[in-house]
């Protein structure tokens, strides 16, 4: 996990704003598949919103959890909803890594 800055926060949160929520923790909760599915989209996109459609009062709780399980950066939670971030394993597949040179 990296520590990110506020100016940084605030570039991944912009970026996230139009992203759709790829990922939904339902009633199951934080099951092994949800840490799959997230782990795999974070692969692929490096930024992933996720939504708390059940455990709402645990949501920051689920979501921390969730990123060290990814090995990712939890950015914000806001709303039911969570910001994950964690750059690509190539250097030059990461799209932000510029971006948060602020």
């Amino acid at each position: 996990m990296i520590e990110l800055s506020s100016k940084q926060r605030k570039v991944l949160e912009k970026h996230a704003q139009r992203l759709q929520s790829v990922v939904i923790v339902g009633q199951g909760g934080v099951t092994e598949a949800v840490e799959k599915m997230t782990d795999s989209v974070l692969a692929a996109h490096e930024l992933v919103k996720i939504s708390f459609n059940e455990f709402k009062e645990q949501k920051r709780e689920l979501a921390a959890t969730l990123a060290e399980k990814c090995q990712a950066t939890l950015v914000r939670v806001i709303g039911n909803k969570a910001i994950l971030y964690r750059p690509a394993k190539n250097a030059g597949e990461r799209k932000y890594e510029k971006l948060l040179d602020v």
